[in-house]
């Protein structure tokens, strides 16, 4: 067969100027027709040391190790030199400590953490660099919070818009995921913490998490669902997963014998702990029987009674539960415990907290994760030497949001906010106007979203003092968007539209000022139809962390050139989202059906043709870029080979910037359906005006598989694929067909 190769110029966008960045050339093993070797690999020291300590053990020793002893502690075995285990919650920050036997915070006063932004706005920066410093810096401070479990990275697809935990959650896309978390949990693990990935599996939704029945079809759970986790163990080593909520096919994902013994013990070779999220667990012997190793949050004061406690003992004695799995459990434990040193705390790492180069890491990953939707007449940058008077709209230009999302709350040291930061930078030299603009009608109310009901009201006494504002000042900013009463934990969104009145609010202000720029402050998608003819410039720059405000004003004066993309397609309404198309969301009668199958996201839409009102993939930035033609190491591959692409990228603008260079794949023939594209890898690329790099992009054949359910298997059909880059899934810039024997 022969290579095609078509040139398309693009003038494709984007980012940030640091110093001393690594480029990363990506590529990922996702579908694994082969099963791949987890890097957790057992040390025969201290397989034999796992061995001595539970021959040494009675059973009661044993099954201690097996389920909390309060809120986020495991007891040890202190004669054999086995101590107690703390875990925490974690994505984003270490949590501030919890009461040892209620929800309660303690009240330290040395329990302030560094607060990156959450996994959306880490999935934006599209660069693991970032992620493997975040990793570093939460397991230096939980190492000095004295945590040995840190609950993250959270990696479930984001299926639906509405999910309240999307904010915590990466992508809609599984290659974005893995290659995310994989750099996480290798850098957190390499502080001597233990990450857990969660939730395992199909935690989609908030809404019935607890007793929903998610079904779906071995392919969609295969090439959508399974990818991320399954990186997280056999690329980064793992040491726990944590069990979601919801049932799976019938059984609770805590005591599911496909996914937790037959995927995650057999398949994947897991050899870490499987724990429940609190209070998900429901059996003793069925759930000892499936893989679970440890019981954390029952809902049961007294823990002699939980699952994993004296019920346990009794059914080892009754003999419905071997010795043999409680040993292998503890072993589980164990292991994780050798691994990050806990039995060796002379040689553990030791941690620090709160420093400069923790902030820093912070500040970067916020930098780097804002998107640049619009930018009419290039209104961004804002030259502020030439401004006299700036107007700042909006609730979200003073509100404080690392404290909010239930368990991923933090206790910041500070967090800056918009307007802090643009009165400390520009205070001295410029008028500023701030303005409310709309006022939170929402309140929040764990596991009920009630709180989001009747957010519309335009209060116009607001507006009208916006409107006045925008009239005396050269430039208007509007920071509006979402809070934690709408993304966060325990419960799914009602709607996609902007709360609070804040399209009218919008409207009203670019009306009396046309050079209006709308920052979005959100973790998941909006309805942004509204707004995108009404003013010049759009920003989304989601939930900053700590230093949120330096960061997007950083970006709106040009010190920053953003370079975020989206990882998530934003739809004109929700009616476009695939499960919502298909009336599958959240279920009925506590039953969903996953009916889109692999059709999740950007495969949804680009395989029915739907255009969206921003495309997964897609940033702008204040240079442009070009992406040169595509080449291959050659026309012809077998089914072991690497396909190796190459491209180049040049700035091809007057500003540092980066693009990132996005490898889609295509089969035209196929037997099955397949997506319209896939991503298969990217390579982020840092360049002055001007200069330009080539980048090698890999691709594993054997990752262009599908699913064959019949056959049960992974399978790859000899013909033609078709290579596509570019710069968002619907700005293809150059193709290149290639045979596979």
């Amino acid at each position: 067969m022969y290579i095609s190769s078509v040139l398309s110029k693009s003038k494709c966008y984007k980012m940030t100027k640091y110093k001393n960045i690594v480029i990363y050339i990506i590529s990922f093993l996702v579908v694994g027709t082969v099963q791949s070797q987890t890097i957790f690999e057992a040390d025969q020291h201290q397989e034999e040391k796992i061995r001595t300590l539970i021959s040494q053990m009675t059973l009661q020793e044993k099954v201690s190790l097996l389920h909390a002893n309060s809120m986020f502690n495991v007891s040890g075995v202190k004669r054999l030199g086995i101590p107690e285990w703390a875990l925490s919650d974690g994505p984003h920050g270490v949590r501030a400590e919890i009461n040892r036997y209620d929800w309660g915070y303690s009240g330290w006063t040395s329990d302030s953490a560094t607060c990156f932004p959450p996994g959306t706005a880490l999935a934006a920066s599209w660069n693991p660099k970032l992620a493997y410093e975040r990793g570093l810096v939460l397991g230096e401070e939980a190492r000095t919070r004295k945590k040995d479990i840190l609950l993250g990275p959270g990696i479930n697809i984001i299926r639906s818009p509405l999910c309240g935990r999307n904010f915590e959650y990466m992508s809609e896309d599984p290659l974005l995921i893995s290659i995310m978390a994989v750099a996480y949990i290798k850098a957190l693990q390499s502080k001597d913490v233990a990450a857990s990935v969660k939730h395992w599996l199909a935690n989609n939704q908030e809404e019935n998490r607890g007793t929903i029945n998610v079904s779906m079809s071995e392919r969609a759970l295969r090439e959508i669902y399974l990818p991320g986790f399954k990186a997280a163990i056999t690329d980064g080593g793992v040491y726990t997963v944590m069990a979601a909520y919801n049932k799976f096919r019938g059984d609770w994902c805590s005591e599911n014998e496909y996914l937790d013994r037959e995927i995650l013990r057999k398949e994947f070779g897991f050899k870490g702990v499987l724990m429940t999220d609190w209070a998900a667990a429901h059996s003793t012997v069925k759930a000892a029987m499936a893989g679970l190793d440890l019981e954390m949050g029952t809902d049961i004061k007294d823990y002699s009674k939980w699952f994993f406690a004296d019920p346990l003992i009794n059914a080892v004695h009754e003999g419905k539960v071997p010795v043999s799995i409680i040993d292998e459990k503890v072993g589980n434990v164990l292991r994780v415990m050798l691994k990050t040193k806990v039995l060796d705390d002379n040689n553990r790492t030791k941690g620090v907290i709160n420093t400069p180069d923790h902030q820093k890491a912070a500040y970067n990953s916020a930098a780097e994760a804002a998107v640049l939707l619009q930018n009419e007449g290039n209104i961004l940058p804002l030259d502020f030497s030439k401004l006299k008077s700036i107007a700042v709209i909006g609730d979200n230009a003073t509100r404080k949001h690392c404290g909010g999302g239930l368990s991923s709350e933090i206790k910041t040291l500070f967090e800056i906010t918009p307007l802090e930061a643009i009165q400390k930078k520009f205070g001295n030299s410029i008028t500023i106007n701030y303005v409310k603009g709309y006022e939170k009608q929402s309140f929040f109310k764990e596991g009920s979203n009630a709180g989001q009901s009747n957010t519309d009201k335009e209060d116009w006494k607001l507006i009208d003092e916006a409107v006045a504002a925008a009239k005396k000042s050269d430039i208007a900013i509007i920071f509006g968007g979402l809070n934690h009463d709408f993304d966060t934990e325990s419960f799914d969104r009602q709607h996609m539209r902007l709360p609070y009145g804040q399209e009218t609010l919008i409207r009203e202000v670019a009306k009396a000022n046309p050079h209006t720029i709308v920052v979005i402050i959100a973790g998941s998608s909006l309805e942004l139809g509204g707004i995108v003819n009404r003013v010049p410039s759009i920003l989304w720059a989601w939930y900053g962390g700590m230093e949120a405000g330096n960061a997007v004003i950083d970006i709106l004066s040009g010190k920053v050139n953003p370079s975020g993309k989206l990882p998530f397609t934003l739809p004109v309404s929700l009616a476009q989202s695939p499960a919502h198309a298909l009336g599958n969301f959240p279920g009925r009668d506590l039953q969903v059906n996953y009916e889109e199958d692999i059709l999740v996201g950007y495969r949804w839409f680009d395989t029915k043709k739907i255009a969206p009102q921003f495309p997964f993939g897609f940033g702008l930035s204040y240079t442009s870029f070009e992406l040169g033609t595509l080449s291959a190491d050659k026309s012809n591959y077998g089914k072991d080979d690497t396909i190796k692409v190459h491209c180049t990228v040049r700035n091809t603008g007057f500003r540092y910037g980066g693009e990132v260079a996005q490898l889609y794949v295509s089969e035209p023939v196929c037997s099955v359906l397949r997506p319209a594209k896939e991503l298969k890898a990217f390579e982020k690329v840092f360049l002055q005006p001007g200069e330009s790099k080539t980048i090698e992009l890999s691709v594993k054949v054997k990752d262009l598989a599908f699913y064959d359910e019949s056959k049960k298997s992974w399978s790859i059909e000899a013909g033609d694929f078709m290579l596509q880059a570019g710069t968002s899934s619907d700005k293809i810039c150059q193709t290149l067909k290639v045979a596979v024997q």
